[in-house]
């Protein structure tokens, strides 16, 4: 009866379903196959091309369900028929320069004699000319409770010591490693070969390594949990544009301090995000168990309206994985930890199955805009000259590409030459869109960059300004908002203080009302646009919103080096 139970409820609701799938969909990256037994020479390249499309929708990796007909339903193969299935199926993959792994077998109960079994196979192409299936996760949860510990267990392959070795490799700043404390943005990487294993600093020795021998990285985001450092945290969600969150609880503290926060931000910026649960060797079974209930009961709430699945097993992680994909009303929770080890292969089988949310087809379309790179973070390389961090919002960025960079404090766009780019610290000819990367400006003055600026394409003609509409919610306020009250505004890479000019139609919001209100940056004009996610905060004050209007400052001719005349600009 157990197993039963188990294959009701892996097809995605109670024991006793009707053995059936969700239909095939035509896009998508996965495939069902009812069986692939010796088929003819024609049925074989046929095959093959439909792996590359499946293969290219999922931009370099599918899933095939073998034993499952087209509409659905369940069939299942005899043994005999799912060995040369498989042996079929490697052929195919062999063909396109593809990997197999099986990710789980089951059994379809039905009233033959025989046995019949589903198998789910995911294919993994090795990814040519080094476009890798990058997923960003940003790692949020309150101070304490074990994420840059996790991220070090996972990234070096070691287990913590229980007194936070695994994370001493994580830290940028000194006062970091005396605190214990993360308080900037770090990034860390995990990369899955073509067979599905983990490829980590244990067998590598360099990030370059880790980037050649992997089809799949994860980039972990590594925040700060501190309630201090949350601009630092707000920044490190709205400009990197992570595809998932991955909120880290402590199971002997449960929901505590800027957990709730991290939670919201989660949600008010549509990240999809999944709960670990980690430290459980420091307490009883009884207290994981509270812990657990008491986040149900968070994520049940109307507000939040999510759907709990708690990981046990390898057939839970493949489930989670792919649901969560499809419907991000699913949230997975895993319990583990650092020290002990438990569960950790759980997480590691999810991260690796995790699929991209965007497909080809949209990236396609990103990549065929005028190009823009979203500027986050700058430094000065010796002998390299100054160098901008961030990602790629649309089009494609080539190595010695003319692009102007803006706007500076007076509204001006300024001509620069990308000389090289790297991406996860190895070189890269062409970024494409959706990319995270870092790109060197040669002897481009680094005191006329700010974070916020946009790098694009000389014929883009960019809009700026300096006042801006938002539809805005208040999540909370001590008193009432009203006009004349300054907050930060968070849109995108963007971070600067602004003034509320005007709230439409009425005087003055209270906390959970929604009106359209103006604002002004008061120091100098940004790049921004409609429909982008706006955050704002000021103390306790928080609201969250999109920009609905802009008023752009209309610069000459090209909008390139020409100072705006003083009665172009309203202060």
């Amino acid at each position: 009866a157990k197993t039963k139970k188990k294959n009701g409820r892996s097809r995605g609701g109670k024991a006793n379903n009707p053995p059936y799938l969700p239909p095939e969909a035509e896009d998508g990256n996965i495939e069902y196959k009812l069986k692939l037994v010796n088929p003819s020479q024609y049925r074989f390249e046929h095959l093959v091309t439909q792996m590359k499309w499946r293969l290219q929708e999922g931009r370099g990796e599918a899933v095939y369900q073998i034993g499952v007909e087209d509409n659905g339903l369940l069939v299942g193969l005899s043994e005999e028929e799912m060995r040369a299935s498989l042996k079929t199926l490697r052929r195919m993959a062999e063909k396109v320069g593809a990997d197999i792994t099986v990710l789980r077998e089951r059994e379809v109960d039905y009233d033959s004699d025989v046995p019949r079994k589903i198998t789910e196979v995911l294919v993994r192409k090795v990814p040519d000319n080094q476009q890798f299936l990058d997923l960003r996760v940003a790692v949020l949860g309150n101070v304490d409770s074990g994420k840059s510990t996790l991220l070090g267990v996972l990234t070096q392959g070691e287990l913590d010591n229980g007194r936070g070795r695994a994370r001493l490799n994580l830290f940028r700043h000194l006062h970091e490693i005396q605190s214990g404390r993360t308080s900037s943005i770090s990034f860390e990487i995990l990369g899955f070969n073509s067979k599905g294993e983990v490829v980590n600093y244990s067998d590598s020795r360099t990030a370059e390594e880790i980037c050649e021998s992997s089809s799949k990285m994860i980039t972990f985001i590594d925040l700060a949990g501190h309630h201090k450092y949350l601009k630092t945290t707000i920044f490190g969600l709205t400009s990197y544009c992570p595809d998932f969150a991955m909120l880290v609880v402590s199971a002997n503290t449960g929901i505590a301090g800027t957990t709730r926060e991290h939670l919201g931000l989660a949600m008010a910026l549509k990240v999809p995000f999944f709960i670990v649960i980690s430290k459980v060797d420091l307490c009883s079974k009884a207290t994981v168990e509270r812990t657990v209930k008491q986040l149900e009961r968070i994520l049940k709430q109307p507000g939040c309206n999510k759907l709990p699945l708690l990981v046990n097993s390898d057939d839970d992680a493949v489930t989670a994985a792919q649901q969560f994909a499809q419907s991000p009303n699913i949230t997975p929770i895993f319990t583990l930890s650092s020290v002990s080890g438990e569960n950790l292969d759980l997480l590691k089988v999810f991260l690796n199955i995790l699929p991209p949310l965007t497909n080809s087809k949209e990236q396609e379309e990103l990549m065929q805009q005028l190009t823009e790179f979203q500027v986050d973070e700058i430094y000065t390389v010796p002998e390299v000259g100054t160098v901008v961090g961030g990602t790629l919002s649309s089009g494609i960025c080539r190595e010695g590409e003319n692009l102007v960079v803006g706007p500076t404090d007076d509204g001006k766009f300024l001509r620069l030459k990308v000389c090289s780019i790297q991406r996860n610290r190895s070189a890269c000819r062409v970024l494409r869109a959706g990319q995270a990367a870092t790109l060197a400006l040669g002897p481009f003055d680094r005191s006329l960059l700010r974070k916020g600026m946009v790098m694009v394409s000389p014929e883009m003609n960019p809009t700026i300004c300096s006042v801006f509409e938002a539809e805005i919610v208040l999540l909370f306020h001590a008193t009432t908002f009203r006009k004349g009250f300054q907050v930060t505004v968070h849109v995108g890479n963007v971070r600067q203080t602004a003034i509320v000019e005007k709230i439409h139609g009425k005087d003055k919001l209270r906390t959970g009302e929604k009106a359209v209100v103006c604002f002004r940056f008061i120091k100098h004009p940004e790049y921004l646009k409609i429909g982008a996610k706006l955050l704002f905060r000021e103390g306790v004050t928080k609201g969250i919103g999109h920009v609905t209007d802009l008023q752009a400052i209309t610069t000459k001719e090209n909008g390139l080096e020409e100072s705006l005349g003083p009665g172009q600009l309203s202060f």
